[in-house]
């Protein structure tokens, strides 16, 4: 078998077997399948797509590529949620200790930022001392003692998917709807939850531009866990504009403790307890959604869920003295951005606003970029809210004052305003199981 007849293959629109794709998988982790060809191979798949048949066998194959945990406490389920990539998106932040101190176990591997959008993991190791790697055991440990831990990708599990997560940035083959659903689903069969809610963005932000491209990924990797014996559920959400108010990495851990404290911007709080919802009732916590969203109101009022992530960060090493001052070191520089005319806010478009924060230095534009975790975007105002020619619509955050007028004249492009107050989506627009 050799990877040129299979690039040809896939090339030409025909369907690869189960033997070709591990072969292909396999062959690109061991080192004897060079990153060019399966830069190829991608871009291939990227234009002829992939048959349910192949994404499936596509994920099993980045699965079992490294060590898969299985989870087990007794009387618990243990539930996951991963998002597809989104501007703003730091609801794992909020999430997951607001469940864990449901009673609903989350264990949890995240990935890093991919192009315009962030990643967990890089909003974490902007927290002093936070170790994003645990060895399998640590792993399994804090989520007995404490009922949640998140780890970054380790070369041993599903190092597949962590090589073909950094070559797609690279690669312009981000937006293949069977890569992200196999890289996706590969994680969560790896990581041996047995619930799983998936939060799909469509939008300006993400990479599925529309809400009939969101459901076909949905249905896909709902598809793919239930033939695997998971339980379920994909909530699509709106990534037109950014979510939340902030955009970078430190920036974001903070609105994630506003949050945390009751306190955190509407939409992003939407998204949240709608996420945190079902993964209460697929963890056999509450029968309802109503009776989920119940229990997540007390337990961000009565302070458990802020307790719990201080107790996640500790256990991880992270210095719990700056969250609970909330003294995240923003970057040096600091500009702010003003409305040039009266008005109404039309759009705030998440993709240029990613793609901002990344000029700032708060994303990678390649896999080997370095990080400033200080770098950001605090959002003054977002679509709907009126404006006054020359008020602050948002501020930019970098350590460079190149990387800064770079910055501002990408805010420009990024926000637009009119005279007419605009009809807004609901963030919230549809739940596959």
């Amino acid at each position: 078998m050799r990877m040129v007849e299979l690039i040809e293959k896939k090339k030409n629109g025909y369907p690869l077997t189960r033997e070709e794709i591990r072969f292909i998988v396999q062959g690109y982790v061991q080192g004897k399948i060079p990153d060019y060809q399966v830069s190829a191979w991608a871009m291939a798949v990227y234009f002829k797509g992939m048959t349910v048949q192949e994404t499936s066998e596509l994920t099993m194959a980045m699965a079992e590529s490294g060590d898969q945990l299985e989870l087990s406490l007794p009387g618990k389920v243990f539930v996951d949620k991963h998002s597809s990539g989104g501007v703003g998106d730091k609801t794992t932040l909020v999430i997951a200790p607001l469940v864990a101190a449901c009673g609903v176990p989350v264990a949890k591997m995240s990935g890093r930022g991919l192009g315009h959008t962030g990643g967990t993991i890089d909003k974490l190791s902007a927290i002093p001392g936070f170790r994003v790697e645990l060895g399998g055991q640590e792993f399994l440990q804090q989520v007995g003692r404490i009922g949640l831990a998140v780890i970054a990708q380790t070369g041993r599990m599903v190092p597949a998917d962590k090589k073909l997560y950094a070559l797609r940035d690279v690669t312009a083959t981000i937006d293949s709807i069977p890569m992200i659903a196999s890289s996706i689903m590969s994680k969560k069969i790896a990581a041996g939850a047995q619930g799983v809610v998936l939060d799909v963005k469509y939008g300006a932000g993400a990479f599925m531009a529309t809400l009939e491209e969101a459901e076909t990924l949905a249905k896909i990797m709902v598809g793919i866990g239930k033939n695997l014996g998971r339980d379920m559920v994909a909530v699509l959400s709106s990534m037109d504009q950014p979510l939340g108010r902030t955009v970078g990495n430190g920036i974001e851990v903070l609105e994630a403790i506003e949050c945390l404290q009751g306190k955190g911007p509407d939409d992003l709080m939407e998204v949240c307890l709608e996420l945190a919802s079902w993964m209460l009732v697929l963890g056999k916590k509450a029968a309802t959604i109503t009776e989920a969203g119940e229990i997540l109101k007390d337990t961000l009022q009565s302070g458990r869920a802020w307790e719990k992530f201080l107790a996640f960060v500790q256990a991880q090493g992270g210095d719990t003295a700056v969250l609970h001052a909330k003294n995240l070191p923003l970057a040096s520089e600091k500009i702010v951005y003003k409305a040039e005319r009266a008005g109404y806010i039309q759009h705030i478009d998440a993709r240029k606003i990613g793609l901002l924060a990344m000029v700032l230095g708060a994303g990678r534009e390649n896999k080997d970029s370095e990080i400033d975790f200080g770098a950001g975007v605090y959002l003054l105002k977002k679509a709907g809210d009126a404006v006054q020619a020359g008020e602050p619509l948002c501020m930019l955050y970098t350590s460079s004052a190149e990387k800064s007028s770079l910055g501002l004249a990408k805010a420009v492009e990024a926000i637009t305003i009119g005279e007419e107050k605009p009809l807004l989506k609901p963030t919230v627009s549809t739940v596959i199981r």
